[in-house]
């Protein structure tokens, strides 16, 4: 049976795209309302700042691994959460999250998130399309 279609999506290694921050990979797949970013990042990798998004809501889900950073209204809090496996987070819009470290996973040494994004980023749909 042939899976493959334009609806029909696979994650192998080769579709990961290196990004501008060491140990960081993704592969992005953009819908018209919603955007699905799938992160593979290595262990111990920082590089995520400090940031919020005004116009977009995000939720991403711990695959593997786990992620240790700050969420919250005010930008000064210095409260750090994990998120491990097989757990979510949610950033609405305009919700301060990043200054993050990532926890690498028993067998790849690898944090993989799934970030939805809604509305889709224009800057990564720019990225997807190349």
């Amino acid at each position: 049976m042939n899976l493959t279609s334009e609806y029909c999506h696979f994650f192998d290694d080769d579709e990961f795209v290196e990004t501008g921050r060491p140990g960081f990979r993704r592969r992005v797949l953009t819908g018209d309302n919603l955007q699905l970013c799938f992160w593979r990042i290595a262990g111990g990798s920082v590089g995520s700042f400090l940031h919020k998004h005004d116009e977009h809501e995000q939720l991403g889900v711990i695959v593997r691994g786990g992620l240790d950073f700050r969420i919250g209204d005010d930008e000064s809090d210095q409260d750090r959460r994990l998120v491990g496996e097989h757990q979510a987070y949610l950033a609405p819009a305009g919700v301060w999250h990043g200054d993050s470290i990532f926890v690498g996973d028993d067998e790849f040494d690898e944090c993989w998130i799934l970030d939805v994004f809604s509305p889709p980023r224009d800057d990564l749909r720019e990225e997807a399309a190349r």
